[in-house]
This record gives structure tokens, sequence and C-alpha cells, in this order.
């Protein structure tokens, strides 16, 4: 059997992801990852690391946790894919005048600052969402603790959370810089389906296929909502400060489930698959925008990129 045979045999044959970053696109495959990022010349950046963090550890390759370490390594490497992303581009933030106290954490740490804050942003963002999208559902959802049931408060509780993350993300793609990102997403997905259907990676070839994709971090989002609805029907009580913190205890165990439910459908054309595949479709069709084909390009280079370093 030819490889070319072998490809569309496979619908998914290295597991190939990706991230949309500032003016370009990542691809990570098992072992590396290239960011292909479009510089202020015009020309495209490519650059290649290994992928490390906790997935090749321990406890963290079993089902459930790999999940979880896959969650918090996108976390961690993304917001390190993005600053560099930001330099490459022109955009390199550090330029800008430090005030008085990142001089002296600048000076007190050196180069270990910048590590300090990614790890930082990170714990932030995790902080907020945290706030915006499991506790503030909850203290919302409490105000109808007499009108209800105490199981229908953990459903209330699931449609606010789905409520806030759609306004959230309308919100997000007004914004004139996240429009071009979610273009940079869109032309990773088309890459990404180009490749997977077996056909040769060229602008021409990627420009028709769709933008949508099973294996998209909306959907893993979206079925995070999902599935912490699930979980929290039955985790029942109607005391306000038992159920905050049940909500956050059990987040990474809703991450790690969510993750190997997307990791199924990534591997499967049954029909259940579509029709669960599907509400994360329609969210992507607010999350990716039509590329042009710059933008294709940056992502078939960051595509080839993995390929060729993998191959070796």
């Amino acid at each position: 059997m030819s490889q070319e045979s072998e490809k569309k045999k496979d619908p998914n044959p290295n597991n190939i992801g990706g991230q949309a970053v500032i003016e370009g696109v990542m691809m990570r495959g098992k072992e590396i990852y290239a960011m292909a990022v479009r510089n202020p010349e015009g020309g495209i950046t490519v650059e290649k690391k290994e992928w490390g963090g906790l997935g090749k550890k321990g406890l963290f390759r079993f089902p459930i946790f790999r999940g979880i370490s896959a969650f918090w390594d996108s976390l961690v490497t993304g917001t390190k894919i993005l600053m560099r992303s930001a330099e490459i581009a022109g955009e390199d933030w550090t330029e800008e005048e430090l005030s008085p106290f990142e001089k002296f954490l600048q000076d007190k740490l050196g180069d270990k600052i910048n590590d300090i804050l990614i790890y930082f942003s990170v714990c932030l963002s995790l902080v907020l969402g945290m706030l915006l999208f499991f506790l503030l559902p909850v203290w919302l959802g409490n105000f109808f603790k007499t009108m209800v049931p105490v199981w229908a408060l953990g459903v209330i509780e699931g449609l606010l959370r789905i409520l806030i993350f759609l306004a959230y993300l309308f919100l997000i793609s007004r914004m004139k810089e996240i429009k071009r990102v979610f273009q940079y997403h869109g032309a990773e997905h088309k890459t990404i389906n180009c490749f997977e259907s077996g056909a040769e990676l060229t602008v021409e070839n990627v420009r028709p296929c769709t933008r949508l994709h099973k294996r998209c971090g909306t959907s893993f989002l979206l079925f995070v909502m999902l599935i912490s609805m699930i979980v929290f029907f039955f985790v029942r009580t109607d005391q306000l400060l038992l159920r905050l913190v049940t909500r956050i205890l059990l987040v990474p165990f809703i991450a790690g489930i969510s993750y190997e439910v997307i990791r199924w459908a990534g591997r499967s054309e049954s029909k259940l698959v579509q029709m669960i595949s599907y509400p994360g479709f329609c969210l992507q069709k607010l999350t990716t925008a039509e590329p042009d084909d710059s933008q294709i390009e940056c992502a078939i280079a960051a595509m080839k990129g993995v390929l060729e370093s993998e191959q070796e």
C-alpha cells in the first residue's frame, strides 16, 4: 500500500494539533512543535523546539491524568509561544519602558524573570477563568435556590456557564486584533484537514478545505462546559460555599474527561461522534475565520516544520 493510501486510510496519522499565534501558526507533533510567524520584513520565520511538559511523566501518561497534563502544558507552552510570536512579528513588549518595580525584579531575578512572568500569567488566567466560568455561575445560580429543587441547581448553573462562555466568545470576536488571530486559527485547521486528507500541502489544496476540526480547543472547552453540567448534576448541595469548593476541586477531573472525549472523537467517524461534534463546529464558525493566502502559507510552513523534524 502506498504512503498516500495509508494517509487516506488513517484520518489522524500523527495526531498533529496546533494553535494560532500573533501573525502566525504553531503546529505540534508527537515530539516537537514548529512555529511559523510573518516577520516585519514580510518573510516567514520558523522556529522549532521539543514539546516537553508533564505528559511524559509517571501518572500523567494514563487516561484522565494525561488530559490534566495536556491542559496545563498547553497553557504554559501556549503562553510562551504567544510571547515569542509577538517578538518575531515586531510587537516586542519588552521594549516598553519598565516600571520601577519591574526594573527591581529584573535586577534581582535576571533571565529567570521571563519564566516567572509566564507562570504568573498562566496562574492568573486560571484564576480569572475559574471566577468567570465556574464560580460566577454558581453565585448566580444560588438566586434560584428557593425556586427549584437541589438537583436542578446544577442544571441552571451549567446553562449559565454556557451562556457566559458564548457571550465571552462573541465579545472577543468583535476585537480587530482577535479577528486576525481567528484567521490564523482557520488557516491552522484548513492545513491540518488538508494533510489528513492525504493531499499535497499547497495553498491551492489548503484553501478549499474546511476550517472546522473535531480536535479544536474551542470544542474542548465546550465539552468541559457540558461534562461539568453532568458531573455537577450528581454533586448536589444547597450550601453555596460547599458548591464553590467542589466546583474548584473537580475542574481538573472534568478537564481530564473532556480530553478523553475529544481524543476519541478525533479518531472516529461514527454518527454519534458527528452528533456530539456538531455544537463544537458551530462555535468554531465564531472562533475561526477565512484566512488569506499569506496566512495559509504560515500554517503550511509550520506543518512542514513538524513533518520534516519528526520524519528525521
